[in-house]
């Protein structure tokens, strides 16, 4: 067991003796209760998503829980919030809010670029939105969001890049953060600032139909 795990057992007071699988665990916020993996199981696992409101089918729950056990091997610690969050991205499928109608993108030398996006909403309007930023991704983000008007954080943000031929597609992935829940999205087309924003408006459709 390795001396990070190790302070983690000693700052849940948990008794000295007791037999903890340092790879994966997760704690129980409302009672800040260290438990293994392999104690848990999938009926503690199913019980802790009821508590928490969700009443889910047999699949899904099997699902949740393949996605439980990878985070937990990545994070180690897993919250009530990443519970939340893994039900929003894996299961409730709301409806899209915004979509993408048009984007224009002008770049120059002064490092500033300038976007304007338009989005079309769930009733059919469509909303436009110019804003200014350092780099294309940067003023396309703040042109989405002086449309959705919803305060948010950004994360992460990564794309990956593949040749095909005389092509390249560009894949991009971003999570959100708000309210100590996380939304993530993806995005992928021949254009990076495309794929961008459309990974943005996913996780932010995530986003919005939890809190809703």
């Amino acid at each position: 067991m390795d001396s990070e795990f190790d302070e983690s057992l000693k700052e849940e007071n948990l008794p000295e003796n007791s037999i903890v699988d340092s790879s994966f665990y997760f704690i129980l916020e409302q009672h800040r209760t260290l438990m293994s993996l392999v104690l848990f199981g999938r009926h503690g696992f199913r019980n802790r998503l009821e508590e928490l409101g969700y009443e889910l089918e047999d699949e899904e729950v099997e699902s949740l829980f393949w996605h439980f056990k990878a985070a937990a091997g990545k994070k180690k610690r897993i919250t009530d919030a990443d519970l939340r969050a893994m039900v929003s991205n894996e299961v409730l499928k709301a409806e899209p809010i915004w979509k993408l109608g048009d984007l224009q993108v002008i770049c120059g030398t002064l490092g500033f670029s300038t976007t304007t996006v338009k989005l079309v909403s769930a009733d059919g309007s469509t909303h436009v939105a110019c804003s200014v930023g350092i780099g294309p991704v940067d003023s396309t983000f703040k042109a989405v969001n002086l449309i959705v008007k919803e305060p948010v954080k950004l994360l992460e943000y990564s794309m990956n890049v593949v040749k095909e031929g005389i092509n390249i597609i560009a894949t991009t992935h971003v999570v959100l953060y708000k309210d100590h829940r996380t939304f993530s999205g993806t995005g992928s087309g021949f254009d990076g600032v495309v794929s961008s924003v459309e990974a943005y408006i996913v996780a932010l459709n995530k986003m919005l139909g939890f809190k809703e």
